[in-house]
């Protein structure tokens, strides 16, 4: 799947019907694949995060431009904070059959699941960073946002 190109339709169409498009030169799309490494939130950028792994989304975060941890480094960690991927892939009854523990679910995640990263200016502000965020969360479903009781 050709994630740069979808990504870049949603967030252009959204933007455009809604009478403010977001310019393309105010974001950038990253496909870190699978394997992948996690980098650094750059200054002045803002980032949505998502990581994909046999067919569907497991999470689609957002990390402000404040929030390198959240984005560099909490989700592989099931006790860095709430709501981490880590912590949602080993409370999942499906995922136990698989050998993950607390010990290895980072480097699990980082050889398994496949990121990609929309990196965007901060400057467009925080608004900006919660519409990619709703947009992809509406058009993929991930498995680990939101409460189940609540789909």
């Amino acid at each position: 799947m050709d994630f740069i190109n979808e990504f870049n339709k949603v967030i252009l169409e959204v933007s455009n019907v809604l009478g403010k498009p977001i310019d393309k030169d105010k974001y950038e799309i990253i496909d870190r694949g699978r394997p992948h490494q996690a980098k650094s939130l750059p200054n002045k950028k803002m980032a949505v995060y998502t990581f994909w792994y046999e067919g569907r989304f497991l999470k689609i975060g957002k990390a402000g431009p404040n929030s390198n941890a959240r984005f560099l480094s909490q989700h592989y960690n099931p006790k860095s904070a709430r709501s981490t991927l880590a912590a949602s892939i080993l409370m999942d009854e499906n995922m136990q059959d698989i050998g993950i523990t607390e010990n290895n679910v980072g480097d699990w995640i980082k050889n398994n699941c496949h990121r990609i990263d929309i990196l965007i200016d901060s400057d467009l502000g925080v608004f900006t960073l919660e519409l990619i965020e709703a947009a992809l969360h509406y058009k993929y479903e991930p498995i680990y946002e939101g409460f189940s009781t609540q789909r």
